[in-house]
């Protein structure tokens, strides 16, 4: 009886397998011939029963000809450089460099003197406590001033050039900036100005607190300026602030020749740049046609354009420091431009055009029971 049972399980489970792989068979191809077809194949048009239709083929000499004429016929691949170049002709140009010489330190010095550190560290016995315990604490100061010492200011120049710094300020030049530029706004510098972060008009309102390393008896000059806030020209500037010889590092001993105007982004233009650019001169500069009437408040007097001040005075300045900040609308431009430049503040706003109908149909046929609804006048 248990034989009886255990045959005719099988039987049926086997009998079940076939009804599965029948199906799984008209379904596959079923599936087959419900493909989407794969395209033209290479060399179908090519009719092998008819010699005839080959005959350019024959010989290797019109098959190389062949092959040489289909080489020059123009294609997307071959011509995106044209149209690259014919969009933007200084694509892929070479920039030249107008920062400060960069003298790159002997590679052995800096291995020597790292060993020597590290040497030092393990006979330190607190500081080998420390990090085995994991209380060794590193001051921020020290990892800034070694980071501006070594890669700071080629991640600096990077990040700049992400922003379209130097394409919008020295077209087709770029420098290095090897002078750290501290930029701090508010009593306590709470807010600081670094390469593309946000600030608010309201919070740059005032004048803020500059510091960088410079040697005793230099001269220097301080430029604050916008390239996305003209609004009649693109390719012009506001300049918000100008100081030329400056001695030392004491930026209010300066002479100012443009005073401070806080930034005025228009409303729904996004994001501007506000760019502080530091430039080390080589001694004392005549700016006596730079010079802005105090106070400006007049927009035309503050059209700038800065690489034409940096050509006017290539042979006795050299752009040295970098920082920079982006800017939205808020409440206080509204002041800015009421109370401060005496003018009504523009706003952008997107107008959005009406909806597009075709012409109507006198018998619509296939459409909605809604289609008249779109030409009947509301």
């Amino acid at each position: 009886m248990a034989l009886r049972t255990v045959c005719a399980s099988a039987l049926r489970t086997g009998a079940d397998l076939g009804v599965n792989n029948a199906r799984t068979i008209a379904t596959t191809a079923f599936l087959c011939i419900r493909r989407a077809p794969l395209g033209k194949m290479p060399n179908e048009d090519v009719d092998v029963e008819n010699l005839e239709s080959v005959e350019k083929y024959r010989s290797y000499t019109r098959y190389l000809r062949q092959a040489k004429e289909a080489d020059n016929k123009p294609a997307w691949w071959k011509t995106f450089r044209s149209y690259v170049e014919a969009a933007d002709p200084e694509h892929g140009a070479e920039r030249v460099d107008i920062g400060l010489s960069y003298y790159r330190p002997s590679r052995t010095k800096e291995v020597k003197e790292r060993k020597q550190v590290v040497k030092q560290n393990k006979k330190n016995v607190e500081l080998e406590r420390a990090a085995r315990l994991c209380t060794l604490k590193i001051p921020l100061e020290r990892v800034q001033e070694a980071w501006e010492k070594s890669s700071g200011p080629f991640q600096i120049k990077r990040v700049a050039d992400h922003y379209g710094v130097f394409r919008d300020l020295f077209p087709m030049s770029c420098f290095l900036p090897q002078v750290p530029l501290r930029v701090g706004y508010g009593q306590d510098k709470s807010r600081q100005v670094y390469y593309g972060n946000r600030l608010t008009p309201t919070e740059a309102a005032s004048v803020p607190q500059i510091s960088f390393d410079a040697e005793e008896g230099s001269m220097w000059t301080l430029l604050l300026t916008c390239p996305d806030e003209h609004l009649l020209d693109n390719e012009a500037e506001y300049i918000h602030w100008l100081v030329g010889n400056i001695p030392g590092g004491a930026v209010q001993a300066g002479e100012e020749l443009c005073h401070y105007l806080p930034p005025f982004p228009a409303k729904g233009t996004g994001f501007h740049r506000y760019i502080y650019v530091l430039f080390k001169q080589e001694g004392h500069i005549d700016f006596q046609e730079d010079v802005r009437p105090l106070p400006c408040h007049s927009l035309v007097d503050r059209t700038f354009k800065t690489v034409d001040f940096y050509r006017k005075h290539q042979d006795n300045m050299t752009p040295a420091g970098l920082a920079f900040f982006q800017s939205q609308w808020d409440e206080s431009v509204t002041n800015t431009f009421h109370d401060t430049l005496d003018m009504r503040e523009p706003v952008f706003e997107f107008i959005r055009p009406p909806v597009y109908h075709p012409p109507q149909v006198k018998y619509p046929h296939g459409q909605p029971l809604r289609y008249l609804d779109r030409y009947r006048d509301g």
